[in-house]
């Protein structure tokens, strides 16, 4: 009997040997590509800062939202007025400039992301003004969301998040979140208001209590934003914002702009969120939220109802999901604070199944640094803005051998 179970002892750990081989060989598998990271020819003179939002629209034009430009301060009476410092540049297919839309606008300051929806018009999300801004298709503000914070210190607060995969700091006590409302997006200039976002007595901008059940990150009612990161479209056309490193929400609003509802508060519970880094919605409705701390994507119905998580994705950041009747979602993932030692681009069906990966960390050609937008209009041909390096690729997929 002893030399049986002897003998039953080896061959169970030769099967666990062929099943951990088995394991290794079935990792995700690399996506061969090429990388052209000149596409865009700017004017001389006028230069690329940090590059945080790309993306097309239906005849192919590129529009860059980037952190570069002159920011100022301007003393009006006793407000201080902060503009500049991030630019919107539209560029056709082939990488020519075209023109700059909104130069000068009040709210561009932090560049954060810039989307197009199905009717051409351009959305840009900025970090610093708390405001996502709509320009129809010849450049002019069409509508704007949340309101400018009365005051910004100078030198402001940081303003890049927490470090990727590390937790959120606590909001301010409740005391000074009620004093400090729901910061830039308020009707007045109110007691306590007016900080940067994410200081206290400055809006609540670490998240405070709000919203109607008093959670930490779920904000206030309405479209007073923290730190706003993302924002796209159902098919009826109804807007979803992203307000996600001071409060970690979901907000809803009709077409026209009119508040609906919004979900989430900061945590790592289902519904919960850890810094809201992007979101996309798929042709049958389903909402891919970003949950950078807690690296997982939660997809929810359009009412903000909790569906699944998907995970094994890294740490999101940038989401994108192709049009068509055959949709796949891309992700960017980011590994370390500085995107220098991991980072990837993760292909994924929509039931979160991976179909494969490809590029590393770096400053080279193919390699990303901080990817904050993907625009991905076409499967096989991305366009992608990276902070860290300055610059967006245009990367071509090549189909497996």
């Amino acid at each position: 009997m002893t030399n049986i179970m002897r003998a039953f002892r080896v061959i169970a750990a030769g099967a666990v040997i062929a099943l951990g081989g088995a394991m290794v060989t079935a990792q995700v598998s690399e996506i061969a590509f090429d990388s052209n990271p000149d596409l865009l020819k700017f004017p001389d003179n006028v230069y690329m800062g940090e590059a945080a939002g790309v993306a097309t629209n239906s005849r192919g034009d590129i529009y860059l939202y980037t952190r570069t430009g002159n920011p100022t301060i301007s003393l009006v009476t006793s407000r201080a007025i902060a503009h500049g410092g991030s630019r919107l540049f539209q560029f056709d297919r082939s990488g020519k400039f075209i023109r700059e839309v909104g130069q000068g606008a009040y709210g561009m300051l932090q560049a954060q992301q810039v989307r197009v929806d199905p009717k051409d018009n351009v959305w840009i999300v900025d970090q610093m003004s708390t405001q996502v801004i709509k320009f129809d298709p010849n450049g002019r503000v069409s509508m704007v969301l949340s309101r400018k914070p009365e005051v910004l210190r100078v030198p402001t607060l940081p303003l890049t998040p927490t470090p990727a995969g590390m937790p959120v700091q606590p909001g301010p006590p409740p005391a000074a979140a009620e004093r400090g409302g729901g910061g830039g997006g308020g009707r007045g200039a109110e007691p306590g208001r007016g900080g940067p976002p994410g200081a206290p007595g400055g809006g609540g901008g670490g998240g405070g209590r709000g919203g109607p059940a008093g959670l930490p990150g779920a904000g206030v009612e309405g479209e007073s934003f923290q730190r706003p990161t993302d924002v796209a479209w159902d098919a009826q056309g109804n807007i979803y914002v992203a307000d996600g490193y001071g409060n970690a929400r979901i907000a809803k609003y009709e077409p026209d702009g009119r508040y609906i509802k919004s979900w989430g508060s900061r945590g790592s519970e289902n519904g919960q969120f850890n810094i809201v880094h992007g979101i996309a919605i798929d042709a049958q409705g389903n909402v891919y939220v970003g949950d950078e701390g807690n690296k997982r994507i939660q997809v929810f119905d359009t009412d903000g109802t909790y569906k699944r998580t998907i995970s094994n994705i890294g740490t999101p950041t940038a989401l994108c999901i192709t049009p068509g009747s055959r949709q796949v979602l891309y992700v960017a993932h980011t590994g370390d604070p500085d995107g220098m030692d991991d980072a990837a681009i993760y292909k994924l069906d929509l039931n979160g199944t991976v179909l494969g990966k490809f590029g590393s960390a770096g400053k080279l050609v193919k390699q990303f640094g901080l990817v904050n937008s993907i625009d991905c209009r076409s499967e096989n041909e991305l366009l992608v803005a990276e902070l860290a390096n300055w610059r967006v690729q245009k990367l071509t997929l090549k189909a497996a051998k």
